[in-house]
């Protein structure tokens, strides 16, 4: 399972195929968006996508990618309907942009340990992922 700090660099990704959006579990955005929203989608997709020049908060992270706006779009409505999106500035909070923006998360081994059937799916998982 991945969390994401990055609704640009993560939805890029997902759309390349670098991640698959099954193993994503969060992504934390500094983005305060409604992707279902017309206008808060066409403000994202200008800032994301425009002309490449970002801006002081939307770094231009899909330019290129110009003609797959419903494509991004869709995958950012599935992240919001699934509850995989999370935007803590629609609280009241700003959050720092961060270099990295994909964590895997792993099993403690108190957890695998203390769990024969977490035991048994974690060492599952590990040889599933090792096989992609």
């Amino acid at each position: 399972m991945k969390v994401g700090t990055s609704l640009s660099r993560c939805v890029r990704d997902i759309f390349d195929g670098k991640v698959d959006i099954n193993e994503v579990l969060v992504i934390v955005a500094r983005t305060n968006v409604d992707p279902e929203n017309d206008d808060h989608w066409k403000n994202l997709w200008k800032g994301y996508a425009g002309d490449g020049s970002g801006s002081a908060f939307s770094h231009p992270e899909w330019y290129g990618y110009q003609g797959h706006e419903l494509d991004f779009r869709k995958i950012c409505i599935q992240l919001k309907l699934k509850g995989k999106l999370h935007q803590p500035r629609q609280f009241g909070t700003f959050l720092p942009r961060l270099p990295e923006y994909w964590y895997d998360l792993v099993l403690t081994s108190e957890v695998v340990d203390s769990n024969p059937s977490a035991k048994k799916a974690w060492e599952n998982y590990k040889l599933l992922a090792n096989l992609s």
